[in-house]
């Protein structure tokens, strides 16, 4: 069962609707559609659960990879009309990753998606990623999920949310699936989870007009669809669910082939080797964790018979990626070492030596060398901010420099370059716990609380952030400070309330599935 099951509608055969006020289902138009306000509760209520999975992953460098893709798209879907001022800012157009190997993006209810390493991992070039991006948020700008779910009237909407995330579950474990449908429903959810082909085409269509509108090559829809046209030639184990939640057919080939000729476009032209794309995705492939027999294969790699004569591309791949398996096998002397080989071979592309630094300078902080990862990483060395100023631009070198900066004894300037990156990205919840950190080594308990009372909020754990707001709470009134602590006080008293009210409506909610 795919990840792409956000349009999941089962139902019991033979039952009867209750009245709308009743069920507590949103009031719906005649388009008979959620309004965009409900769609995104409801998919808070689902994200509340993947953020609590433990495949899913907050990692920096891939994390700014793909945010800097999707916020181009963003930027693309805005200047061709197709994002509509109420849905822009209604929805979250938040892009979580999730650890799993499997070939795999979907798109939830209110803006939300989910990328798996995996499919990073396959990928070659970024339009090829940028084409899949683009295609899972046509669904959304196309409100494909809100007409689904609309379109069956027997389910409220937190028990969809229920079956949504039971469904998520249960691509990683095809043995699940037979627990969220019994009865005969298997079937009839299975039949359901598949957008239709009208909508599919309607996706690729926008789609592709919205990546080529941000600056990426029509070639990467192409591209992408080879991937998933060769794979579903070979016998299905479950790697590919995106090829069962979006079934790929020669018409949508031929479309896209058919769109770039038009444009005197070679569908079928070759495409130049993507060297931070490769780097990225080896990236990936070990993040996913692949087990330790993969990882010792991966870190071999490099010294076998021939691999100098490799072309830089591949050979670059695998230096990444050998260098990450060794530091995961926990031989940091020999993933420095890597690390130091791949940064001289990639010296002239200035974007692959920009991640050979960043994971140098990782690799130095995971060995204790926070000196060096100072030297690797100046202040000067860190990329301009994102156009709109609230993107991940430049967060690999905030969050390890912060770190390193800690280590060694200046959290005071740690500290002041996390406060103003978490004021306009208060949902960076790694952000706020290496601030934590920093406050911490300074003794100053009561801003230390606070910051991982919102880095809680962030993650959407409401409850864990109500025990920090309150230890900071209890803290205040027994150590009563100047008046930077007063003030400190008062927003920690003002984010208790928020987060209690907000939390006892999550229960609320929770008690109705």
């Amino acid at each position: 069962m795919a990840l792409g099951t956000t349009q999941a509608r089962a139902q019991t055969p033979g039952t009867t609707a209750p009245p709308l006020a009743q069920r507590g289902l949103p009031s719906l138009g005649d388009a008979g559609m959620m309004t965009p306000l409900e769609e995104r509760k409801l998919g808070d209520s689902i994200i509340r659960d993947l953020y609590r999975d433990p495949d899913y992953i907050d990692d920096p460098v891939v994390g700014e990879y793909v945010d800097g893709i999707w916020q181009a798209l963003l930027k693309g879907a805005r200047a061709r009309g197709e994002l509509p001022e109420e849905l822009e800012e209604r929805y979250a157009w938040e892009v979580l990753l999730g650890r799993d190997r499997s070939i795999n993006a979907f798109a939830l209810p209110g803006g939300y998606f989910g990328l798996h390493l995996g499919l990073v991992g396959v990928v070659s070039t970024r339009d090829e990623l940028a084409s899949v991006l683009a295609h899972e948020m046509s669904h959304i700008t196309q409100r494909h999920i809100a007409r689904m779910i609309s379109q069956q009237s027997r389910q409220t909407p937190l028990m969809m949310a229920a079956m949504i995330v039971g469904m998520l579950a249960a691509s990683k474990n095809p043995q699940a699936g037979t627990a969220l449908a019994v009865g005969g429903q298997a079937a009839i959810i299975q039949a359901q989870l598949n957008y239709s082909r009208d909508m599919e085409r309607e996706a690729d269509r926008i789609g592709y007009g919205v990546l080529e509108q941000a600056g990426f090559a029509p070639r990467g829809f192409t591209g992408m669809f080879e991937k998933l046209q060769s794979a579903s030639r070979l016998s299905d184990n479950g790697d590919w669910p995106y090829l069962r939640s979006h079934p790929l057919t020669t018409q949508r080939i031929a479309d896209m082939q058919q769109r770039q000729r038009s444009q005197g476009l070679n569908p079928a032209a070759p495409v130049s080797a993507d060297l931070q794309a490769l780097l990225i995705g080896a990236r990936s492939r070990v993040l996913g964790r692949p087990g330790v027999d993969v990882l010792r294969a991966w870190a071999a790699e490099p010294d076998g018979a021939g691999f100098a004569a490799q072309p830089l591309p591949k050979r670059a791949a695998s230096l990444y990626a050998a260098a990450l398996a060794h530091a995961q096998l926990r031989d940091l002397p020999r993933a420095q070492g890597l690390a130091t080989q791949l940064a001289l071979a990639v010296a002239g592309d200035m974007f692959a030596a920009r991640q050979a630094r960043l994971l140098q300078a990782e690799l130095a902080l995971q060995a204790g060398q926070a000196a060096r990862v100072l030297t690797l990483l100046p202040a000067s060395s860190q990329p301009p901010a994102s156009p709109d100023g609230k993107g991940q631009a430049g967060r690999p070198e905030l969050l390890l420099r912060a770190a390193a900066l800690t280590q060694v004894g200046q959290a005071n300037e740690a500290a002041s370059s996390l406060q103003p990156w978490v004021s306009d990205r208060p949902r960076d919840a790694s952000a706020w716990q290496a601030l934590a950190a920093a406050y911490g080594a300074q003794e100053q308990v009561l801003r230390a609380l606070r910051a991982e009372g919102e880095a809680r909020v962030a993650q959407r754990e409401l409850a864990g952030a109500v025990d920090r707001f309150r230890a900071a709470q209890d803290y205040s009134r027994k150590n009563p400070g100047g008046n930077a602590d007063l003030i400190e006080a008062s927003i920690i008293d003002a984010r208790l309330r928020e987060t209690q009210a907000a939390l006892a409506q999550q229960r609320q909610d929770e008690a109705k599935r």
